[in-house]
């Protein structure tokens, strides 16, 4: 069985199909990818409505017709994402392109979007709108991808994927990672799994918030509502958390880690009295921190 297989089985038509398989070169949006596929696809799909130089004149033929979306999923593979009816185009200048919210947001991810590389006045706005074609599969078909890896968009009916892999749960919804482990920029925030944001809500304790622009950090605690997942959604929101140091500051640059977890049962003075002890070990009040007091 192969992709082409599935599409026909679906009325699709192949002589009117692209297949992409998305790998942004971008490192903090290459990882955040997988987490807009799986949480916000109105940004995957915004990431994918415009395209440059051969591809975009590729979609723009193809009018009427569909976009396959995959992801990198090793080498030589991909996972399927959904397809996309190409219903229309616009043209968009520089200015435009960043008036679009979802652009602005992707942004904050890493991604490039309409940037200086690009030296043309405008560029094509597609309309791609997601359909229930092989929803079902979607995170968890994985198929085989023809070399050469760097061509990374193909003509379907030109094209054999086989189907290597069924997964059982989508690729798109990971694992728990263990708590020491967590690393989150503070646009990362915004697209949480559920999973994650489940165990969040649960877990409270001591965090760390570390600018990576001189070094400086802050530490903080979470035991109120909804834990450590109550107090970083304040981040999200406000870039600050009413803290007045961080208010000072660009948010794009905090990442977001976990010191040290405590019993549900610790009461509220116990996680302050840690958080003290934290505040002292890393000296992060000011002026060589961001904590006040």
């Amino acid at each position: 069985m192969n992709l082409n297989d599935l599409l026909l089985g679906e009325s699709v038509d192949l002589d009117r199909t692209l297949v992409l398989r998305h790998q942004p070169s971008e490192p903090s949006f290459r990882k955040a990818l997988p987490l807009l596929a799986g949480e916000r696809l109105d940004l995957f799909n915004a990431y994918q409505s415009a395209q440059s130089g051969p591809l975009e004149n590729s979609i723009q033929n193809q009018m009427g017709g569909f976009v396959a979306s995959f992801m990198a999923y090793g080498a030589g593979k991909a996972v399927y994402v959904g397809t996309f009816e190409i219903r229309g185009s616009r043209p968009v200048d520089r200015k435009a392109f960043w008036q679009i919210p979802e652009n602005k947001e992707l942004k904050t991810l890493g991604a490039r979007g309409f940037d200086s590389r690009i030296t043309r006045d405008h560029i094509l706005w597609f309309d791609l709108k997601l359909t229930d074609i092989i929803a079902d599969w979607r995170g968890r078909l994985v198929v085989a991808w023809p070399p050469p890896e760097r061509s990374w968009y193909r003509r379907a009916h030109k094209n054999d994927m086989p189907v290597v892999a069924i997964r059982e749960e989508s690729a798109f919804a990971p694992d728990i990672p263990n708590w020491r482990d967590i690393d989150y920029s503070w646009a990362e925030l915004a697209i949480l799994p559920r999973s994650v944001r489940a165990a969040l809500a649960q877990w409270r304790g001591i965090y760390l918030i570390w600018d990576d622009s001189d070094g400086k950090a802050y530490v903080g605690s979470a035991y109120g509502a909804n834990n450590i997942l109550g107090r970083w959604e304040q981040y999200a929101s406000s870039g600050h958390g009413g803290n007045v140091l961080l208010r000072k500051r660009d948010p794009a640059r905090f990442h977001f880690t976990i010191l040290e977890r405590v019993s549900p049962d610790m009461d509220d003075a116990g996680v302050i009295e840690l958080e003290t002890g934290w505040k002292n070990r890393l000296h992060t009040r000011k002026p060589f921190g961001l904590n006040i007091n």
